[in-house]
């Protein structure tokens, strides 16, 4: 009786370390193949970055739990900035969070966008970009953008250009550049977990956006204005209140 149980547990152990390892592969082998997909469409200077008309810049949260601010955030728009600047985008789409009335984050990048001289007409914000999912295929669908400049790190490009990809978008990435930050491997691992994910919202159970809405086109101003050469990140700061 007891070679039988200790056949059927060592059975069950052999089934359990099989399938384990099938899921480490798959999770290993998909995302290599969202990476090699998209690798050779990330640029790593900005003045080399598009040109596009459309630069789409991802939101993500001003301070960190920790009440500092975010490296991240600040490589964004930094980067957000120089690109018009440098003529390599004519309009930013300013996708984020606003899930409630204390956290918006397109608002903050606007904010800290017009520090930076750009103009208003030069932006346009998307309170419902929840996701990198729900800002690609509402920059599709509800503002018209059928191609585009990714605007993030670079650790965080892959699946956004695997997702536009599989909304139809013609886009490139730039990797927004910023100095080493603490904590970086756990933002890495995590995106390591939501490029698996990814696959199986594409492809396996059919994702559908948190909120879309009617259309409304972006409306590119004229880029009659423009600085005569390339400033550093860091300008003056203006009143936007």
């Amino acid at each position: 009786m007891q070679a039988l149980l200790w056949k059927i547990f060592k059975g069950v152990l052999m089934t359990l370390g099989a399938l384990l390892l099938l899921l480490a592969l798959l999770f290993v082998g998909t995302n290599l193949w969202v990476v090699g997909k998209t690798q050779g469409r990330i640029g790593y200077e900005l003045p080399l970055c598009g040109p596009e008309q459309v630069g789409i810049v991802f939101g993500t949260s001003r301070w960190t739990r920790s009440g500092v601010r975010n490296p991240h955030f600040d490589a964004r728009i930094n980067a957000a900035s120089r690109l018009i600047r440098l003529g390599r985008v004519e309009h930013l789409l300013l996708s984020g969070d606003n899930r409630t009335r204390q956290y918006n984050e397109p608002i903050t990048m606007w904010r800290d966008l017009r520090r930076q001289h750009v103009r208003d007409e030069d932006m346009t914000l998307d309170y419902a970009g929840f996701s990198t999912f729900d800002t690609l295929i509402r920059a599709r669908d509800v503002f018209g953008v059928e191609r585009a400049l990714l605007v993030t790190q670079a650790w965080h490009l892959p699946r956004a250009i695997y997702i536009a990809d599989a909304l139809g978008l013609e886009v490139t990435g730039c990797a927004a550049p910023e100095r080493p930050v603490a904590g970086l491997w756990r933002l890495q691992a995590r995106e390591w977990v939501a490029r698996a994910a990814t696959v199986g919202d594409l492809y396996l159970w059919g994702r559908e956006p948190y909120f879309l809405g009617p259309l409304e086109p972006l409306q590119i101003a004229p880029q009659a204005w423009r600085l005569p050469y390339d400033l550093p990140f860091e300008m003056p700061a203006r009143d936007v209140d």
